[in-house]
This record gives C-alpha cells, sequence and structure tokens, in this order.
C-alpha cells in the first residue's frame, strides 16, 4: 500500500482503498483485542503463584515499585477539590450503558465482536488493576511486619476490653464532663482530612514505612448512593484516591479517613487497615482523634467478646459512660436511615469481591483486626 499514488487514483479506486484501510485497521484491532483475551488467564495464574511468595510481593512490589506509583498518583490527583475517580467511574458507568445498548438494539449480534471487546477490556483493567494497587494483596501480612502473635486467648480479649473501656471512659470525661451526652467532633470533614497528615506522621515512629505525603483524601462526590449502597468510604484502585462518604457522622470521620488512607499506603486488606486507622487515631495528641479511635477498636473487641461470652460482654459495656454507647447508637440510627432492600446485595457483592482477594473472611473480618489489637496493646495500655 506505501506504492499507491493517489494522485492517479478515480472516485471507486479512493473508495476501494478507503474500504481496505478499514479492513485493515478493523483486523489488526480485531487481532489486538484477541491477544488481551489470550493474556487475561495467563495474569491470572501469574498473580496466582506470585501470591504464594509473599516476601517478593513485599520487598519489591509494596516496599518498591508501588510507594513510587503511589505517591506519583497522589501528586497527580491530591491537588484537585473534587474527585476525579468518581467522575471516571460515572464516565465508566455511561459507556457501558452505551455499549450495552449499542449491542442490545443492534439486528443481529456479533458475539464474536461482543467477546473480544469484554475480554480485552477485564484484561486492561486485571492489569491496571492489580500494578497500580491491587498486588498489595499478596504482600506479608500486618502481624509479621509488626513481630507480633495473631492468636489470643479470650482471657486476653477481656483483659484489652477493659483497658479500652477505661482509656475511653477517661478521653469521654476529659472531652465532655456530663457522662451522658454523646461526643460532638467539632471539625469539618476537610479540616479531619489535614488532621490525618500529622497523626501518620506520630505514627511513623511505630511503623517508619508509612510517609503519608502528599495527602489525596476528599468526599465521594458519590456519597448519597455510598450511604444506600452501607459503605463509609472507598479507595478508588486506578487513581488511588481516598474517598470519604460526605455524609457519615463525624464520630467516624477520622477512622474511616485514616483506614482509606492506609489503603493508600498499600495496606490492601480491610482487617489491616481498620487496625492503621485505630493505631493511627489512638497515637495521635487531638482528644477527638484519640476518642474516635479508641471506640473504634473497643467495639471490634466487644463484638468478638459478644460472639464468645454474650453475657460478658453486656457486662463490659454497662460499664461504659453512657454518652459513649449514645455515640454507638446514633452511628446505628444514622446507617438504619438508609437501611434499603438493595444494601444487602451491596454488601454481598463486596464480600465476594474481598473473598477472591485473598481475604476468605470477606466482610467478616473480626477476628484478625482483634488479634492485630489485642496482641499489640496487650502490654501497651
Amino acid at each position: 500500500m506505501a506504492n499507491v499514488h493517489y494522485e492517479n487514483l478515480n472516485s471507486n479506486d479512493i473508495v476501494n482503498v478507503v474500504d481496505l484501510h478499514l479492513i485493515m485497521y478493523r483486523f489488526m484491532q480485531s487481532k489486538t483485542k484477541l491477544y488481551l483475551v489470550i493474556l487475561l488467564p495467563i495474569q491470572i495464574v501469574l498473580i496466582k503463584i506470585l501470591s504464594f511468595f509473599p516476601e517478593l510481593v513485599e520487598q519489591f512490589y509494596s516496599n518498591g515499585l508501588y510507594v513510587y506509583i503511589s505517591k506519583a498518583l497522589r501528586y497527580a490527583f491530591g491537588w484537585l477539590p473534587f474527585s476525579f475517580g468518581d467522575i471516571g467511574y460515572c464516565i465508566l458507568l455511561f459507556l457501558i450503558v452505551r455499549f450495552l445498548v449499542k449491542k442490545v438494539f443492534r439486528k443481529k449480534i456479533q458475539w464474536k465482536s461482543v467477546f473480544l471487546d469484554i475480554g480485552a477490556t477485564l484484561s486492561i483493567i486485571y492489569a491496571a488493576f492489580h500494578l497500580i494497587w491491587g498486588m498489595n494483596y499478596y504482600r506479608l501480612p500486618l502481624h509479621e511486619i509488626l513481630n507480633i502473635e495473631d492468636q489470643y486467648t479470650q482471657a486476653e480479649l477481656e483483659t484489652v476490653s477493659q483497658k479500652l473501656i477505661v482509656l475511653a471512659n477517661n478521653l469521654h470525661q476529659k472531652l465532655e464532663a456530663n457522662d451522658s451526652l454523646a461526643i460532638k467532633i467539632p471539625y469539618t470533614k476537610e479540616e479531619i482530612f489535614q488532621k490525618t497528615v500529622p497523626a501518620y506522621k506520630q505514627l511513623n515512629k511505630i511503623l517508619p514505612s508509612l510517609q503519608y505525603t502528599p495527602k489525596s483524601i476528599k468526599k465521594s462526590l458519590l456519597s448519597i448512593p455510598l450511604t444506600y449502597m452501607g459503605f463509609s468510604g472507598y479507595l478508588n484502585p486506578i487513581t488511588t484516591e481516598a474517598q470519604v462518604n460526605g455524609l457519615i457522622l463525624n464520630f467516624k470521620a477520622p477512622t474511616t479517613s485514616c483506614h482509606e488512607e492506609a489503603h493508600q499506603l498499600g495496606f490492601a486488606k480491610e482487617n489491616e487497615a481498620n487496625f492503621i486507622a485505630a493505631l493511627t487515631t489512638m497515637n495521635y495528641d487531638d482528644l477527638y482523634f484519640k476518642y474516635s479511635g479508641t471506640a473504634f477498636a473497643l467495639k471490634f473487641c466487644i463484638n468478638d467478646l459478644y460472639l464468645r461470652d454474650e453475657q460478658k460482654a453486656i457486662c463490659l459495656i454497662e460499664k461504659l459512660r453512657p454518652g459513649i454507647r449514645k455515640n454507638y447508637q446514633e452511628v446505628n440510627d444514622f446507617w438504619l436511615r438508609y437501611q434499603n432492600p438493595l444494601e444487602p446485595i451491596f454488601k454481598s457483592t463486596y464480600d465476594s469481591y474481598l473473598k477472591a482477594n485473598n481475604q476468605p473472611q470477606g466482610i467478616d473480618t473480626y477476628s484478625y483486626v482483634v488479634a492485630l489489637l489485642v496482641n499489640y496493646y496487650k502490654d501497651k495500655l
């Protein structure tokens, strides 16, 4: 085709040349899509193999390549006052709907083309997800990084729970003289986001690898649907923006913000991000952060004890100042207001996602969070 002299062609010849170019272009497109489809199962097998070598993932990805990827993305999107990732999700949803409508309303559906389009897209998304963030699911467990145990006895759980109750009561008393009033955190969400930076800086003394600069955390543009789905926040795994549900109570905002930032810093598993959120807020000098984090950690411990010994858990709960119990009740009331028939479906979908990504317990990850809390704090509180 390089030797064709276009100035000597008549109109019919030009049409034929254009048609030939289009055919070649479509052929190359189909060939590229086929290669991407073939690459998908190969990627899945490679990721599965890598999952058996957490030390390598920890050294070369989580503490190597990912450190540079995450910082670059936080510099790229952190300065924006809105969530670029949320806009990306909206565009993606529009494109999916558009694709389905175009395919469904065709007189004759070309199933081969549909298969190639979907397979190639999934292959690209799968590769991008794991390269940008998802490989963190296969790093070393956090208890090995911290050099603590991952098992605990009921006696140890009770001891730590009692210590957390004393700490929570003391913090509540410092913040509110009236023991029956719930604590109202007086900060805006943006002020809470700002405070997470020095909070992580203080945590750096415990976990030197956690350097949270620059920050990239913001209220989600999709806060209303997130609330109806039952989520306090999420991390966009492509832009690595930390998204916080703008409607949640300020009582929960410090731990939710630090939880999503823990994801940003490479701790992909929910239970580990929960522990780091508790650790960050409880070690920060700000009393409101300490209170939020202590109440957060205590709830995990009490819930776990309740499953083991209901009566003992109830006895411990009764030792809490009424204002703390009121804070817990406010959170429950908030989520009840947005409860809907679709929420269990969203939760079930997310549960399946977690189980597919090296979290066999799915959403119910209390025991490992509690194991980390008990083994870390049993000699410190």
